[in-house]
């Protein structure tokens, strides 16, 4: 089943990795900072000089860039939720968490409108695929990506339905701008209804697609639900990383750089992106999870084990690319295009 990372808000549970300034990182200023439900902000990006900022799609986030406690710095990602067609800002919603590794606290607590930020290139590992009908399935702050999407289909007249969970009413943003949709919304708040139901899920629908983000109860619960769906139409986004079953392959294994034939032993409790590093090879990363996309490296020899919550069944059966801070290899040689 096809998955996908990325925070909506969250922060997720590992420490903070170091930063790399990454091309196309600018500085953006905090234009505006409000409470669209309970513990939940949305910030509005702007670039200071009112400068046209990078197209994005449906589905994509961005890094921002934020300060730690000690001093240092540290990167989160989150859904853009705004109007993709406003070439003068980005928007998104982040929600406070209780378990905060310092994203959140920070943006709460300490970011004021003003403020400046530096902030990533907008990337999709979750853009939505063409179908004759959409079923939109958002839990809590996982509603921000189905935002965008649900704009798209409105623009190109495409069916679509949204239901929509959370703790309460009050915790759930965007709900005035949900409710000019009418009955193609169902608000379902767990404290006066209980679980989601998801029984029309049972059996596929002919053209239809399946989006769904939200907490990690959920999207099993929705994964089961869609056991009669081909994988290619169910689409989750996740707010943490999946558990991984042992590597394939825990003895030590052979890299070879495509570019110049150079090659780098992966030990046994090394990631291929530590590997690198340590021979002085540059490779872009972020999250260090296998969940934000950015040490993406293409593959042209061997068998990658994969081991990130980006790519589909179809995606990896093709075995032509990798992320590198997490995936090991199945053969004894990996040829990267590096």
């Amino acid at each position: 089943m096809p998955n996908h990372l990325a925070q909506h808000g969250v922060d997720s549970s590992s420490p903070a990795s170091p930063v790399t300034r990454r091309p196309g990182n600018q500085t953006l200023e905090v234009a505006r900072k409000d409470v669209v439900a309970d513990g939940v902000v949305k910030l509005r990006l702007e670039e200071p000089s009112g400068g046209r900022l990078p197209h994005w799609t449906p589905g994509a986030h961005i890094d921002l860039v934020m300060p730690t406690a000690d001093g240092g710095s540290q990167v989160r990602q989150y859904s853009l939720c705004g109007d993709r067609w406003d070439a003068s800002a980005y928007e998104v919603a982040v929600l406070r968490e209780s378990n905060s590794q310092g994203g959140s606290q920070f943006i709460h607590e300490n970011l004021a409108v003003g403020d400046m930020l530096s902030v990533g290139t907008p990337r999709n590992n979750f853009g939505l695929a063409q179908a004759s009908r959409y079923e939109f399935i958002a839990g809590g702050i996982g509603i921000t990506p189905i935002m965008t999407m649900i704009a798209a289909a409105e623009k190109l007249g495409i069916d679509w339905h949204l239901l929509y969970g959370g703790r309460s009413r009050r915790s759930m943003a965007f709900l005035g701008e949900l409710a000019r949709y009418g009955d193609r919304v169902t608000v379902w708040p767990q404290d006066e209804s209980g679980h989601l139901p998801l029984d029309f899920l049972d059996e596929p629908t002919e053209g239809a697609k399946v989006y769904c983000c939200g907490p990690e109860p959920l999207l099993a619960a929705v994964e089961s639900a869609t056991t009669n769906w081909p994988g290619w139409a169910v689409r989750f986004e996740r707010f943490v990383a999946p558990s991984q079953p042992p590597p394939v392959r825990t003895e030590p294994f052979t890299i070879e750089l495509s570019h110049s034939g150079r090659t780098v032993t992966v030990g046994t409790e090394q990631t291929v992106l530590e590997a690198l590093d340590a021979a002085g090879v540059p490779v872009l990363s972020s999250c260090n999870e296998g969940v934000c996309g950015t040490c993406e490296v293409g593959v042209v020899g061997g068998v990658p084990d994969h081991r990130d919550s980006l790519l589909s069944d179809a995606e990896r059966a093709k075995g032509d690319r990798m992320f590198v801070c997490v995936s090991r290899s199945i053969t004894e040689r990996l040829v990267l295009d590096l």
